[in-house]
């Protein structure tokens, strides 16, 4: 009888040793679910000291946008000499299949300056947004212009202080961007403003897609408040005054349900708010995670991220903390004001000097698994793993590839 009880259990252990990895692409800013997690599994979190094996490395220029990945392309934008490139690359070889260029002044102004948008990669399509507030639809194969808008100028709408960071949304026909007051959608075949929400400035985050009261939403954190909006209207559900030293929010929402999460630095702080209908309460507010630019990740109801950041006041920490309560778990100073995203409850961070490291996700404490020093100079840009390989760039533009694909 003993025996014939374990013989199931040894035979689905066996299957589960035996299943595949799960590949999957990351084909716009913050990953296919934009919430800054993968559904990628099995691949490699342990390596040798001097880290993964590099595949193919490339120089794209100075700018802060990170690599969208899908269908075999690797997509991202760099400036030289005020003029910025979105560069395809063969996810792979790192063969140059296009690139397409347009004038924009880098107008560095305490960093180096470039483009900070991520390109989107929808269908046969590439959206990529400038500084200046210009959105560009290439095709996905040969790169040429389908159409082009300057989104801001048409709109009406001032741009903030450092001009135009967060990336393209698409949902359905509509590409949503963080321009004006609460946001700005476009018809992604043609160009056309389907809706736009006022002149004023819009903030540095990308559109974040949600559900409320079952009407598709998504929040936008514009320059002092935080707006919950209908998607095909542009119709404000509910907003939360969110005002932060010099304007500057940067951080993605984090929406769990009627619960949003969102944080600024420059001590401004962090807090979980729930919407009902127009209502807002606020379930937690302290100061416990400010994130700066790096925006922070969910996973299994806790909150990993960076506290502080550039020109913050003390040091950036890497944090964990309870989204229910705010409360905070542990924290761990030594990888600067970089960025993170999870992968198979990992995760995967480069710091500000170019160290990659990988680690568990968990309340329990931070311990590496593995780390390498794989890129050199400032490093603020939020590694990509897709399909079993990792890619991360520096400010000057120095781009790696790195294999990490498991069995």
């Amino acid at each position: 009888m003993k025996n014939r009880c374990l013989a199931p259990v040894a035979l689905s252990a066996w299957i589960l040793l035996s299943l595949p990895a799960a590949a999957a692409d990351w084909p716009n800013w913050r990953g296919p679910d934009h919430n800054g997690v993968s559904p990628e599994t099995g691949w490699i979190s342990k390596w040798p000291a001097d880290g993964p094996r590099q595949l193919w490395k490339a120089s794209v220029g100075t700018g802060f946008s990170s690599i969208a990945v899908a269908k075999g392309r690797a997509c991202t934008v760099g400036n030289r000499q005020d003029v910025d490139t979105v560069y395809c690359f063969d996810a792979e070889t790192g063969s140059n299949l296009w690139k397409y260029s347009y004038a924009c002044p880098a107008d560095p102004n305490l960093y180096e300056g470039g483009p900070s948008a991520t390109p989107a990669l929808d269908g046969d399509r590439v959206y990529a947004v400038s500084k200046k507030g210009g959105l560009y639809c290439l095709d996905a194969e040969k790169g040429a212009v389908v159409w082009s808008k300057n989104v801001a100028g048409e709109a009406g709408a001032a741009l903030p202080m450092w001009e135009c960071a967060g990336s393209a949304l698409v949902r359905g026909n509509l590409i949503i961007l963080d321009i004006g007051a609460a946001g700005v959608a476009l018809d992604k075949n043609t160009g056309q403003v389907v809706w736009s929400s006022g002149k004023e400035s819009g903030g540095y985050s990308t559109p974040v897609p949600a559900s409320f009261d079952g009407t598709p939403a998504v929040v936008i954190v514009s320059w002092q408040t935080v707006f919950g909006v209908e998607i095909k209207s542009g119709r404000q559900l509910w907003s939360l005054p969110w005002k932060t030293q010099f304007n500057l929010n940067i951080a993605d929402a984090i929406v769990s349900g009627d619960d949003v999460f969102v944080s600024s630095g420059y001590d401004r702080g962090a807090s979980v708010v729930r919407v009902k209908g127009a209502t807002v309460k606020v379930v937690w507010e302290n100061r416990n995670l400010r994130n700066h630019i790096s925006s922070s990740v969910l996973v299994g109801g806790y909150l990993y991220g960076v506290d502080g950041g550039v020109n913050d006041s003390g040091v950036a920490t890497l944090k964990c903390l309870d989204f229910a309560t705010g409360n905070e778990r542990w924290d761990y100073k030594g990888l600067g004001g970089g960025a993170l995203m999870v992968a198979d409850h990992k995760i995967i961070m480069l710091s500000d000097k170019g160290e990659l490291v990988v680690a568990d996700a968990t309340p329990e404490g931070f311990n590496p698994i593995s780390r390498a020093q794989i890129l050199g100079g400032k490093c603020w840009t939020v590694p990509t793993l897709a399909n079993g390989r990792i890619y991360c760039r520096n400010a000057k533009g120095d781009l790696v590839c790195l294999d990490v694909k498991g069995n």
